[in-house]
């Protein structure tokens, strides 16, 4: 299994060669909140400041989408994914959808 060491921003893992690329590999996930958070949420933009239950949704749907990803490079034979991404998009109001995404890559 790869695990986060793996799994690097830059596109060239670092004193190993890649012998072979084997190709896109992505996880994503759509997270929202309850109402009762959304109307708290409301309340916060009022005044200002962090909304910590949207932070907590994001970095739960970070690691989702991210542990998808890694498990679609398991099921490939990646001994790392390179040049891994996230990007978040709205999906309706209170959801948002994160993508994480790189190449899958065996190490020679």
């Amino acid at each position: 299994m790869i695990t986060r060491k793996e799994l690097l921003t830059i596109n060239k893992y670092p004193g190993k060669e890649i012998s072979e690329v084997l190709g896109y590999v992505k996880g994503s996930t759509v997270q929202t909140k309850n109402v009762g958070k959304d109307i708290l949420a409301g309340f916060k933009s009022l005044i200002g400041g962090e909304i910590n239950s949207y932070t907590d949704m994001m970095n739960e749907a970070r690691m989702i989408a991210t542990e998808r990803l890694l498990k679609e490079a398991d099921e490939l034979g990646a001994d790392a994914v390179l040049g891994f991404r996230l990007q978040t998009s709205s999906v309706m109001g209170g959801a948002a959808e994160i993508i994480a995404y790189g190449t899958a890559v065996k190490l020679g």
